[in-house]
């Protein structure tokens, strides 16, 4: 499965963490997330397009740093 790794900058908590989740697993139920608030760094992998992946964390407001 591909891995997408993202720096999300607004990652602070656990429910950021849940968010992030969220988010992913909506687009591809199978993602499976590893996320640490301490350093912002996401790792995420699903075979959801890393596009509408991007798009998908933006909307819930916590957009991937470029």
């Amino acid at each position: 499965m591909p891995t997408l790794h993202l720096l999300i900058p607004d990652l602070s908590c656990g429910h950021c963490v849940r968010s992030v989740t969220e988010a992913a697993q909506a687009l591809d139920p199978q993602a499976r997330v590893q996320a640490d608030p301490s350093t912002k760094q996401v790792v995420i992998a699903t075979t959801a397009d890393p596009a509408a992946l991007r798009a998908a964390l933006t909307a819930a407001g916590y957009p991937p740093q470029a």
